[in-house]
């Protein structure tokens, strides 16, 4: 058999980002409070309903002027966080506590500890407008959009919905995932399903709702039943296994027969990964080869569910070189990081010298893919060209893709 036509990494995001629309906006959508909204996805846009603060105030106990002022000023009062502060006239200042809103005029705030005071006289401060506080509507103003609808809450934002007043965000319900384990293998217990548990965790960690897993012999009716009553009973399917081209391969073959937006991509470990839309519902064939499906679903699949996040990355030195077999491909090499008295290194896992002995300089990436040993190193370094030892290279922590 031939193998299918590859794209870019980036195509087949974008293929899956074309179709995130229409997944959302089929799922039923419910408010949430902030406490609840950590992981949901924004069905409509959030503004903030005021000004916060709702007026400037001090970042520190001290008295509140007004930096255009010239000369010394008459200390007239006091202000505490609570209260309702005074008009102030030129050439006056007000004693404030830290979080104390600032009278109408004042712009600036003197340090408790920098003033100089005498007879209810405040000496000229010098100061420039702003100083030691925070303006009115910094952390929002009234009627800003804070979050877009598709956008994707974070634990911390409970934080910002809370302080700004908002109290019920309207989410869409958790997509319901089916995970589809092929292999006659697997199904009659012969080999241990070692994917459908981490693909389940990562489904959970992206905000989706995953199904009890489920196993289908190598056979092709009953790996396209399995598809298509998956694909009828949730809002996503994810299956594994099949998608290379064996004689017993046969996702590949059902998802033609359907709307395919892949067939391959230019990514190993994870090449033989495969998309399509079986009657509107995206379903997502990955490589039964635990590290190669782990890594198409944290590169690929991913985005479906929680768009085109930045993948941060860290910088380390890598500690072997590392030559990449074909030209065109995008490689995914693990790597385990290393404190030293010298700095950050990147131990390759794989490399002979590693804890996975597999490879001595060029990366194999089918030895890596099959390896679950490989699930310890700490992120990966994504290449299309050989790497030289002591190079300086950019690592993605697992941490910020699960």
């Amino acid at each position: 058999m031939v193998e299918p036509e590859m794209v870019a990494r980036s195509t087949a995001v974008d293929r899956l980002l074309e179709r995130r629309a229409g997944f959302l906006e089929a799922l039923p959508t419910e408010f949430v409070g902030p406490a609840e909204s950590a992981g949901r996805t924004l069905a409509e846009a959030v503004r903030s309903p005021r000004d916060v603060p709702p007026t400037d105030y001090a970042t520190m106990d001290g008295y509140a002027v007004t930096a255009a002022d010239e000369g010394s000023r008459t200390v007239v009062g006091s202000v505490a966080p609570e209260d309702t502060p005074p008009r102030t006239d030129p050439d006056e200042a007000v004693a404030v506590a830290t979080g104390a809103p600032l009278p109408d005029r004042a712009d600036a705030v003197v340090p408790r500890e920098d003033a100089t005071v005498a007879d209810d006289r405040l000496t000229d401060p010098g100061l420039a407008g702003g100083t030691n506080v925070i303006r009115r509507g910094t952390t929002a103003s009234a009627d800003e959009r804070l979050f877009a609808a598709g956008d994707r809450l974070a634990p911390r934002y409970a934080a910002l919905l809370a302080d700004v007043g908002v109290e019920s965000v309207r989410v869409r319900r958790p997509p319901s995932v089916a995970v589809v384990a092929t292999g006659t293998e697997i199904h009659e217990g012969r080999q241990p399903d070692r994917d459908s548990g981490f693909l389940a965790g990562l489904v959970r960690r992206w905000g989706g709702a995953p199904s009890a897993p489920r196993t289908v012999p190598d056979d092709l009716e009953a790996v396209a039943s399995a598809i298509t009553d998956a694909a009828a009973n949730h809002d996503a399917v994810l299956t594994t296994g099949g998608t290379s081209v064996g004689a017993a391969d046969h996702v590949s073959d059902v998802l033609a027969n359907h709307e395919r937006l892949f067939a391959g991509v230019a990514l190993r470990p994870g090449r033989p990964v495969t998309a399509a839309l079986v009657n509107d519902t995206p379903v997502i064939g990955l490589p039964g080869k635990p590290i190669a499906a782990h890594t198409a679903a944290v590169l690929v699949a991913r985005a479906l569910f929680v768009s085109r996040e930045a993948m941060p990355t860290t910088t380390a030195d890598l500690a072997h070189a590392v030559s990449v077999p074909d030209d065109g491909i995008e490689y995914a090499v693990p790597v385990v990081l290393e404190v030293g008295d010298e700095g950050r290194t990147a131990m390759p896992l794989g490399h002979v010298d590693s804890s996975l002995p597999l490879y001595e300089e060029r990366f194999a990436a089918g030895l890596v893919a099959a390896s679950t040993r490989a699930t310890l190193a700490d992120g990966f370094v994504l290449t299309d060209a050989s790497l030289e030892s002591g190079e300086a290279i950019e690592v993605v922590p697992y941490s910020v893709v699960e």
